[in-house]
């Protein structure tokens, strides 16, 4: 049941009555008999405010509209809707909500109301910082009266709430389709030739082709040049594995590093989905927690949407040996494992080189990693004092250490991406073209 709307002082009135009391001890003091004056004061200003708070107007109902689903990192919008009875043209509502902190920062959201047809209606924007579901649990609601002493507030539960899915932004925008309507690899159902490792027929040959394409027999014997055309291979395996320990859950520029991973892995699987590869998912921390079946059509993508979603964020370290060699029995064919990882020093880092280097013997191995923005900007700040140096000389000695890591990974066979959070996902498309055309996955 609802309760009526409590009637309060507002700053004002609350300031009048700071302002009045010593001056209603200075008449007290000069003139002993009117110190009637001051109680009298007091409780016309008590009227006041009692009439300022009936005439601010009833309340009939309050509205929030919060979103079903939204995306991390993308802006959601959430509406407060109130309808006021005998409100003035001055009556300026406000309206706060409590949230997940996943959801807003602190977990609190304030708007301001605006007149709009019959009722008060005001917007905020929802930016989800973390996946999952996030509740909004209530509401308050405040609108003053015209002389700004009074004002009326309710408040009412709220079982609302909102799914945060995985960002795929990417995916819907124009330039990704753009490319998957004019690229190789689009949507027009046709044997896809050119380049790839499968022999397909031969073309006459045009400046601009690979010269070692050159079909020399067949050029000799037509007494033209003719070069060897390829088709893509298709229907591989490519499987896109999250570490989600801590290392993957820390802020970069606001978000995880695992929901920029997933947003990188999701727009890559919708290419390789086009390609008519077959995608799957795994996510592991301290054991296996997210392995889906391989998905074979775009129609689908959804299903890898809702997995992505799945992942959780893990305090602990996680366990690279549980992890890979579980992800290793489950591939019965050669495939293109994309690990997202992320480590500390070299000893954190250990056991993932040491696991990597077995996947390599089999599967092609593609580690992406996140430049840390962080220490680059330690290293290359000012010295401005002896503390600064030692910031400096730490910063450098775990960059060289990272790249030493990375350096092993190469060695064992392994294709490292690192670079900006903002680019990852570009990199990554490109390293999984490129891999195709070489043939290397089948």
């Amino acid at each position: 049941m609802n309760r009526p709307a409590a009637l309060l002082p507002t700053r004002r009135a609350v300031l009048i009555v700071a302002g009045l009391a010593p001056l209603a001890l200075l008449l007290a003091a000069a003139a002993p008999g009117a110190w009637i004056a001051a109680p009298a004061l007091g409780g016309a200003l008590l009227v006041l405010v009692l009439l300022d708070g009936l005439f601010a107007g009833a309340l009939e109902d309050v509205r929030v509209i919060v979103p079903a689903d939204a995306e991390v990192g993308e802006e959601a919008t959430l509406t407060v809707l109130a309808d006021l009875v005998r409100a003035g043209s001055r009556v300026r509502p406000e309206a706060a909500l409590a949230c997940d902190p996943r959801l807003a920062p602190g977990g609190r959201v304030e708007l301001t109301l605006a007149p709009a047809n019959e009722a008060w209606s005001g917007t905020a924007p929802l930016r989800p910082t973390r996946r999952g579901t996030g509740a909004v649990s209530h509401v308050w609601l405040r609108w003053t009266g015209p002389l700004g002493l009074a004002h009326r507030q309710i408040s009412r539960v709220l079982s609302d709430s909102v799914r945060v899915w995985p960002n795929i932004a990417p995916v819907r925008s124009p330039a990704l389709q753009i490319f998957l309507r004019d690229a190789q690899f689009g949507l027009i159902a046709r044997r896809i030739r050119g380049e790839g490792t499968e022999f397909e027929a031969l073309a006459e040959y045009e400046p601009g082709m690979d010269r070692r394409r050159i079909d020399w027999k067949s050029s000799a014997r037509h007494a033209r040049l003719f070069a060897k055309e390829y088709e893509v291979e298709r229907n591989n395996q490519i499987v896109f594995a999250f570490d989600c320990g801590q290392a993957m859950c820390e802020p970069i520029e606001g978000l995880p590093r695992i929901d920029r991973a997933v947003t990188a892995a999701l727009t890559t699987a919708y290419v390789a989905l086009k390609a008519q590869d077959r995608v799957a998912l795994f996510g592991f921390a301290a054991r296996p927690e997210v392995a889906t079946p391989f998905v074979t059509s775009s129609r689908d993508f959804a299903r890898l949407q809702r997995a992505a979603a799945g992942l959780d964020y893990h305090p602990g370290e996680p366990n690279f040996t549980l992890a890979l060699s579980t992800l290793a029995a489950r591939l019965q064919r050669r495939s293109l494992i994309v690990l997202f990882s992320d480590f500390t020093d070299p000893t954190s880092a250990e056991l993932m080189v040491e696991n990597v280097g077995r996947l390599v013997e089999r599967h092609v191995v593609l580690f992406v990693v996140m430049a840390d923005a962080d220490m680059a900007r330690i290293v290359s700040a000012p010295v401005t004092g002896m503390e600064s140096v030692a910031e400096a000389v730490t910063a450098a000695s775990l960059v060289r250490q990272r790249a030493l890591v990375l350096q092993r990974l190469r060695h064992l066979g392994v294709r490292v991406i690192e670079a900006p959070h903002d680019r990852i996902g570009t990199r990554l498309l490109d390293a999984y073209l490129a891999i195709k055309r070489e043939g290397r996955i089948g």
